[in-house]
């Protein structure tokens, strides 16, 4: 069995592992000078791999394509996923959140000794290859520093190529044109994971970009997450931001609610609020008696100029809901992820391309999104591994 992946990042690898254990010969084709970038980048905040609760809540966290997605996971669950890691030297941990991390909470430890791994099981990889599509005669065309190869033609090909986020780290999304032409159907690409833009004050942006609100609720609609945001020059982001932003991405523009005291009900903040000001300022005496920072003040300003002459019972509905509309995402560039790319019922239950026979795709190339927590990666790994057996089956059927 002679196999092409396409694409060096968490799923390609993790195909490259399986096919290679089963004996297949593997060649790993990378557009950039070295692998698993994004992977990197993500280790930069601790690598969350995947998370600890229970695998029917886990899967929810999939939306539309939870059931897409079931035997992947079911395949290679969360608790598999740790011991693999383990397997490779590096022990994890869940954190407070249930989030799960390598003690490393980086990823180049863990990435240098998958790569040895793979080396060891006799996979190839050739860096600074650009896939390009295919020649006359079928076989793929990659762009080199030396100018256009075209390779051999493998037994089998898997596209794991990525989204169309952070494009500097390899993924960019271009490969979706080149699979429109052979009438696959695609997704548009649109982010995921992001921040969006509102129109803030001079004020508010030389004051406290970059200043996080920490322990808030926010809500649209229906939907509630407590986390954190962080204000910026544009906007706002963070995880709770990023929890809700495919909602809020497909409902622009539109008005979100911030609860600046989750913790607290309306009757405790009411009696907090009755306390007598004195002499103090309004800042000073919301800082004091309801723990208000003075980010949180000034974004009270910002949506009311006037709260100042609020009534207590006025004063605590507004502190538990502060309206910001928001009028489109942040570009998708800046986004952790991206929704979009090949359509779900475009791939058959081996995660073969049903126009394309001996075409396999995995990874955030398909079109599925989750949030930030682990999800992403677990369904990168999950979808890479269940591709590599479905390439098995078909080879060993064909």
């Amino acid at each position: 069995m002679n196999i092409a992946i396409i694409g060096g990042g968490p799923a390609g690898l993790m195909a490259a592992e399986k096919l290679a254990t089963e004996g297949a010969s593997v060649i790993v084709y990378d557009r950039k000078p070295s692998l698993g970038r994004k992977f990197l980048m993500a280790g930069r905040g601790g690598l969350n791999l995947t998370h600890s609760e229970p695998l029917e809540n886990f899967m929810e966290k999939y939306g539309a394509a939870k059931n897409f997605l079931t035997p992947a996971i079911d395949d290679l669950t969360p608790d598999q996923l740790r011991a693999w890691c383990e397997g490779l030297g590096q022990e994890t941990f869940i954190g407070t959140s249930g989030r799960v991390f390598p003690k490393a909470m980086k990823a180049s430890p863990l990435l240098r000794a998958w790569l040895k791994r793979l080396g060891d099981l006799g996979v190839q990889f050739k860096l600074q290859r650009e896939w390009k599509g295919w020649s006359d005669d079928g076989g793929l065309i990659f762009d080199t520093p030396d100018g256009l190869v075209v390779t051999h033609k493998p037994d089998a090909v898997l596209f794991t190529l990525g989204g169309a986020s952070w494009p500097s780290l390899g993924s960019d999304g271009a490969w979706a044109k080149i699979l429109k032409s052979k009438q696959i159907a695609i997704v548009p690409f649109k982010p995921s994971n992001c921040g969006f833009v509102c129109n803030w004050s001079d004020y508010m942006k030389e004051k406290h970009a970059g200043t996080p609100l920490k322990n808030i609720a926010l809500t649209h609609g229906d939907k509630t997450v407590h986390r954190e945001i962080i204000i910026t020059q544009n906007g706002i982001e963070g995880g709770a931001v990023y929890a809700l932003s495919p909602v809020i991405r497909d409902h622009l523009p539109c008005t979100i609610s911030i609860d600046l005291r989750p913790a607290l009900s309306i009757e405790p903040l009411l009696t907090k609020l009755n306390i007598p000001r004195g002499r103090q300022s309004l800042s000073t005496y919301l800082k004091k008696t309801v723990g208000l920072t003075p980010a949180a003040i000034a974004l009270l300003r910002e949506s009311k100029a006037d709260i100042q002459t609020l009534s207590p019972d006025a004063l605590a509905a507004y502190i538990k809901s502060v309206p910001l509309t928001l009028t489109e995402p942040f570009s998708m560039e800046r986004a952790i992820s991206t929704a979009g790319g090949i359509r779900l019922d475009a791939l058959d239950s081996n995660l073969m391309i049903r126009e394309m026979p001996s075409y396999f795709a995995a990874g955030e190339m398909l079109d599925w999104e989750a949030p930030t927590g682990g999800y992403l990666l677990q369904a990168s790994f999950a979808t890479g591994y269940a591709a590599a057996k479905g390439m098995i089956k078909y080879l060993k059927t064909a």
